[in-house]
Order: structure tokens, then sequence, then C-alpha cells
């Protein structure tokens, strides 16, 4: 969900997991002239073709056949409880991560974060967006969309998510992602 957290939770993972590496999906957008605009004079930036997203594909690929080479910091991070230099993880944050084919063989873990509207409207409007949201944008174009790829998520039962709820402190959200990936790790160890 916009607004929900995902930046803010894979920014402090990145400091507490050792070999940690980010690549946010916003970093795909197209620029303003090649996205798509609606009836109402929308502009569709909540859909996977108002992002270059082959690109995205590719990005994480090139990470997945070399981390130690893409500028991964492997200094042990305060809170790592043993050694894993050898393991290097790679956080892909975004909106649409797991609606986008391509995508779903790389997850080891999936997470997604909600709100519920009155929060996520209240949480985005004090956002300021290049180029800036128009009037009705949010009702009109991306809260329908959040639901509709929330919907679609939710209906393929081939893929396993673990719904976090946004509203809960960052230290919560923190706590229990970090606890899990940890685990995830350990398994991955054995």
């Amino acid at each position: 969900v916009t607004n929900g957290g995902k930046t803010t939770l894979a920014e402090k993972l990145k400091n507490m997991l050792p070999n940690c590496d980010i690549i946010s999906q916003d970093d795909f957008f197209k620029p303003e002239s090649e996205v798509e605009t609606d009836e109402r004079g929308f502009k569709l930036y909540d859909v996977l073709d108002a992002l270059y997203m082959d690109e995205m594909v590719a990005s994480i690929r090139n990470w997945m056949k070399s981390p130690a080479s893409s500028g991964v910091v492997t200094e042990e991070p305060q809170n790592t409880c043993d050694n894993r230099k050898n393991v290097y993880i790679l956080i892909v944050e975004g909106f649409l991560l797991y609606n986008y084919e391509p995508l779903n063989e790389l997850w080891n873990r999936r997470y997604f974060l909600t709100l519920p509207y009155e929060e996520c409207k209240r949480r985005r409007s004090t956002r300021i967006y290049q180029p800036a949201d128009t009037p009705g944008y949010f009702d009109g174009h991306v809260w329908p969309m959040y639901l509709k790829y929330k919907s679609e998520l939710e209906e393929n039962a081939s893929i396993q998510v673990d719904y976090l709820d946004g509203t809960k402190s960052q230290e919560e959200l923190l706590s229990y992602v970090y606890s899990d990936i940890i685990q995830e790790l350990n398994k991955l160890r054995e």
C-alpha cells in the first residue's frame, strides 16, 4: 500500500542485517511523458505499465549473480547475532512486486504492508509527489489500484505472502520481519 512504511522498514532492516542491499521499485518509474493518462486526466502511476519492470528484473538478476561486487557493505551491523559474512541479502521494496510474474520465482520471503483507507489517505496527504497528486487522484486511481492488486494477490493461492498491519509501530514491524528473516537465514544455512 502507498505510504505503508515499505521504504522505512527496508532501510531499518538494511542497517540491522549483514551484507544487505535494497532495490526500490520507485527507481524504475517511467518519465511522466511515458505514463498513460485516463479519461479523467489521472496519470496512471499505480499500474505495472508505469514502470520499467524488465529493467528492474535485470537489476535484481545482476545483483544475484554478483552480490559481493554490488557495493554492499560487508561489515557486520550492530544487531547481528552471529557471523553470516558469506550470506548476502537483497531487499526488494515496492508496491507492485508480487503481481509481476517474472519476479515471483525470485523471492525467498514476501511481506505485504496493509493500511485501512482512512489512514492511507491521511498519510498520502502529508507527502509531496512529483508530479503532484491531482484532486481526486487518491480515490479515483491510487486506492482502487491498491484494492485491485491486493485482491489479485489474495486470489493467487500459489503465492505465500505474509500480510503485515501497517498501523503497527515501526519497532513492532521491524522486530517481526527481522526475526522472520533470521529464521529464514538459519534454514538456508542448514
